[in-house]
Formats: C-alpha cells, structure tokens, sequence
C-alpha cells in the first residue's frame, strides 16, 4: 500500500513539474516589431496619433511608397532620392534638392527625423500638418511634379499595393487620405535617440576630454536655439546670412507677410549634423567648422538679425574643435543603420 502511495505521489510531482515546465517555455507574446515610442527624457509629442495610430500594415505601406520611384512625372524620383537614410534622410553632398528631368529645388532638404514633435513643417513653416507635408513634394514641378489622382492611378494598377491597401485598411479602396496617413506613419517613425550623446546622459557611454569641453561650450553657447533633447527649439530665426541674389527667399516672411519674419527659417536640428552636410536653408556653407565660423565672424546684421548671433559669438580656436567633437557625439549610427527604415 505504501509502495503503491508513494508511486502516486512521484506521478503527481513529475505532472506538476512538467506543467510548470510547458508554462515557463511558453512563448511569450511578441512585441510589434514597429511600435512608436517616446524616447526617455524626451517631451510629449505634438503629432496627433489618435486618427493615425501606426500599425505595422500601414507603416510598410508608407515606407513602400516613400521609396516608390515611379510616384514622380518621369518615374525617376522617390521621396528618398532626397532624404537617404545614411545621411540621417537628407541629401547627402548637395546643397538643393534634385527633382525631375535634373531640376533643383529652391531649399537644401532638411532631415526627416523626431518629426513628430514638430508643430510646422518646412524651412519656413508653412506646413502645419505633417499628413499633409508630402503634397509638397509630390506636387511641386521642380521635385516629383505629380497629383495625387495620377498617384492614385500608379498605384491602383499595381497589385502590390492593392494587398497591402487591404491589410493596412481593411479594404482594396486606395485614396489620397490613406496615401497620406501611410506615409506620415513611417515618417513618425524615424526617431533618433540613441547616440553617444544619449547613452552619456543615461550613464551608459562617457565623453573624453575633448567631448565634456565641447558639451559645456555648447551649453553656454548653443543651447539657446538648439535646445536638447531636440537640439532645436523649433523657432524661426535670421542667424545673419545675407540674402541670395540667385534663390531671393525671404524665408518664414513669405508665409506670414509680415516684415519681422524677413529671412527667418527653422533651427535646424543638431542630432547628425556631422552628417548632414551642407548647412542652412541653401546649403551655402559645407562643413561644420565653417559653419561655426559663420557665427565666430561672419554674421550680417539688419534689422531682423536675431539678438543672439548680433554681437556674433565668442568662440576660440580650442571651443570649435571640441565644440565640434561634441556634435559628432549626437551621431546615432543605431538609426542611420537600422534596417527597419531601410528600403
């Protein structure tokens, strides 16, 4: 009786330990592979997910038609062509954007990145809804030069994108509101917070000698404008760069008509500047040395010269190197490189 008692209860053990064995090994449910999240220490985004939430579905239909040449007038030109992704999606090298039939823009393209803590768009601002920011492009005749109901038709001759239309939709049905909410949900995606600059801050990585001289130099000269995390405060200002006879743009005056505005653009983002070369509206200036010699000695007063760079900024010879080295540390490789954003 005994022998038999303590045959059940070795049966009873051996069962409970194999449940508890399956329980422990069952796979855990899997994350989504694309999944907007704010980063640590950044803010509140200002992009409205609630009529757009990204989806898997609908962020590969977005970057599908993002790296889609044949959505320009002569099926050379993709929005990529223009923002590439090793250049943190700018052009790299080039001071305007190229459209089609070799046409140049009037702008050096800006990077498409942490966009969705912008409230405007442009150099100038004058966008102020991101879904509707690539209608720029699209339709602009020196860039893609195509409608949104020639768009329309490409894609609905194509049957690729009539499956994914369904499984990002629910349905075949293909109109510009969900071309557009396709693409915004790729570009939401293009967040880059994971540089050396970032991993410092956390206590992960740490800065050399040089690195720490150019992060305070930055800090008592820069931050102003290029407000961290962002490394931009998102305003308008005119940094002293003389007008250009060739391009004559007045910069965000042409949206507000208003003569306070003159040769004013958006701060522009120091999160990988040192790969985004050449700067400002024009890309007239092509490193970043020469870039922090604009405001060293070559800043242009008028009568909207922003108050910050008037008197020009004192900077030595020791400062711009390491101020210079300290930019280079706000390279995120982790995003330059991630295959996820890739065509």
């Amino acid at each position: 009786m005994l022998k038999l008692f303590t045959i059940s209860i070795i049966s009873i053990v051996t069962l409970l330990t194999s449940l508890s064995q399956r329980t422990c090994n069952k796979p855990k449910a899997q994350q989504p592979i694309v999944q907007f999240k704010v980063p640590e220490g950044f803010p509140t985004p200002q992009y409205n997910f609630t009529n757009n939430a990204v989806t898997e579905q609908g962020f590969y239909l977005g970057k599908k038609i993002f790296y889609d040449n044949q959505l320009s007038s002569d099926g050379q030109v993709s929005c990529a062509n223009c923002h590439q992704q090793f250049a943190s999606f700018v052009m790299y090298d080039h001071d305007l954007a190229h459209g089609v039939n070799d046409q140049h823009s009037t702008r050096n393209p800006q990077p498409l990145i942490n966009l969705a803590w912008h409230k405007e768009y442009m150099w100038d601002g004058g966008i102020t809804n991101l879904e509707v920011q690539p209608l720029a492009p699209f339709t602009a005749s020196n860039e893609m030069n195509i409608s949104l109901p020639q768009i329309i038709t490409k894609l609905q001759a194509d049957t690729s994108y009539t499956a994914m239309f369904a499984n990002a939709y629910g349905d075949t049905a293909i109109n510009s509101q969900r071309i557009l909410k396709a693409i915004t949900q790729y570009l939401v995606m293009l967040v880059s917070a994971n540089s050396q600059y970032d991993k410092y801050i956390k206590g992960r990585a740490t800065f050399n000698e040089l690195e720490k001289l150019g992060y305070q130099v930055f800090k008592n000269k820069c931050n102003n404008c290029h407000t961290e995390p962002l490394f931009t405060d998102l305003s308008y200002r005119n940094i002293g760069l003389p007008i250009s006879n060739y391009l004559v743009d007045v910069g965000r005056m042409k949206i507000t008509n208003n003569r306070a505005d003159s040769l004013k653009f958006k701060v522009p983002t120091l999160r990988n500047a040192a790969l985004t070369m050449p700067y400002t509206h024009d890309g007239r200036i092509g490193t970043l040395d020469l870039m922090i010699d604009h405001y060293r000695h070559n800043v242009v007063n008028d009568f909207s010269t922003d108050s910050l760079v008037r008197k020009r900024i004192a900077i030595s010879n020791t400062e711009k190197t390491a101020l210079v080295a300290f930019i280079k540390t706000l390279t995120d490789t982790a995003f330059t490189k991630n295959k996820l954003f890739a065509k």
